[in-house]
């Protein structure tokens, strides 16, 4: 069974002041039967990584750059967030993807580059409504993991985490039904199957796509999601807590 994530990715908010309230918030829950990672701007990092630091919640970064230094203006590299406490990162988020212009490739080079710097990439995939409606989800979702096994290779996926989330249910509200999710998610971990067997069995896939306390149960319930990257309801203590309990109670049933 694998140990369950629930990754809060906090996006474009916060304060150094809010940040540190809500790390302290967390930090003073005691969890188990689940793994909890929260995910800053990188300018908050360090505010957060000083009220994180000895619990056994993880801090990550929302992106890193896909060199380790040099004449990128803006970036952050792994390494660098690896100084401040960082063990993960967020790769290929769709805000990333669709907003700021980063491709398959320039995903798979930021992945390499996290790996590198001894950081779990947390790698995301997913297909807009038109693509859905096109019945295209799982071609767009294989050439995007694809990429990174062309960069990578075969053991691209060993030590990291795959999160799964449908472009047209981030921020939106709607959610894939757990069967939705459920389907795509078996067929990602069929895909590793092919390139690393081992891989396919251990790698935790989460589900993104407006997550919330009402909904947690059902969705982790399904066999192979192994967790949520949860955004808007990571903002509010009691909300991100309600899903962290869905995640370690269907772990502690298993």
């Amino acid at each position: 069974m694998r140990l369950p994530i629930v990754a809060g990715n906090w996006k474009l908010n916060g304060s150094r002041e809010s940040v540190r309230l809500l790390a302290s918030e967390i930090t003073d829950k005691s969890f188990s039967d689940v793994e909890v990672i929260v995910c800053p701007v990188a300018l908050h990092v360090p505010d957060v990584a000083s009220v994180v630091a000895g619990s056994s919640v993880k801090l990550g970064a929302q992106n890193a750059a896909f060199e380790e230094g040099g004449a990128f203006t803006g970036e952050v590299a792994s390494s660098m967030l690896a100084e401040y406490g960082c063990t993960h990162v967020i790769v290929g988020h769709s805000e990333r993807r669709s907003l700021f212009g980063d491709t398959n490739e320039s995903c798979a080079q930021r992945h390499q580059a996290v790996l590198n710097a001894g950081l779990t990439p947390v790698f995301c995939v997913g297909e807009s409504l038109e693509e859905r409606e096109a019945g295209e989800t799982l071609s767009v979702v294989t050439g995007q993991l694809d990429a990174v096994f062309e960069h990578v290779g075969n053991a691209a996926f060993d030590q990291a985490v795959i999160a799964y989330e449908p472009v047209w249910a981030i921020g939106t509200g709607k959610t894939a039904s757990p069967d939705q999710a459920q389907e795509v998610h078996a067929a990602i971990r069929n895909m590793l199957h092919a390139r690393s067997p081992e891989a396919s069995d251990s790698v935790r896939i989460l589900y993104g796509g407006s997550v919330n306390a009402g909904n947690a149960d059902e969705l982790f319930a399904k066999p192979d999601i192994d967790g949520g990257l949860i955004g808007g309801a990571s903002l509010k203590s009691a909300d991100f807590f309600a899903i962290c309990d869905a995640a370690a109670k269907q772990y502690s049933q298993a």
